[in-house]
C-alpha cells in the first residue's frame, strides 16, 4: 500500500506571511485579513494555525488559488510564482495585529 508523504510544515509553515496590498488593506477594515499560505494548505489547517498564532477564532476562511502568469523581462521568458491566499473572516470586535 502506497502512502502519500506530503510535507506539511509546522505551525509557522502553513501561513507564510500576511498579504500586504491595497485590496487587503481595504478589506481589513471589515474584519477580513489576507494571508499567503502554503499551496497544499486546507481550510481546517489554516483555522488551526490562525488560532495558534494569533489567538483569535475565525468565523470563516476563503481560499483563492493564484495562477502563474507568463512574463518577459529583458527579452527572457519566465513566470510569476503563483500560489494560494486565504481570506480570514473574524467576528466584530476581534482583530489581528499584523505589524
Amino acid at each position: 500500500m502506497a502512502t502519500t508523504n506530503k510535507t506539511k510544515k509546522g505551525k509557522e509553515g502553513i501561513i507564510k506571511r500576511p498579504r500586504i496590498s491595497e485590496k487587503a488593506a481595504f478589506v481589513s477594515t471589515k474584519n477580513v485579513y489576507t494571508f499567503d499560505v502554503s499551496p497544499d494548505a486546507t481550510k481546517p489547517e489554516i483555522i488551526k494555525n490562525i488560532v495558534a498564532k494569533y489567538k483569535v477564532t475565525p468565523v470563516k476562511v476563503g481560499i483563492v488559488t493564484i495562477r502563474k502568469n507568463k512574463i518577459t523581462v529583458r527579452g527572457k521568458r519566465g513566470t510569476t510564482s503563483g500560489g494560494k491566499k486565504a481570506y480570514v473572516y473574524l467576528k466584530k470586535g476581534d482583530s489581528i495585529e499584523l505589524i
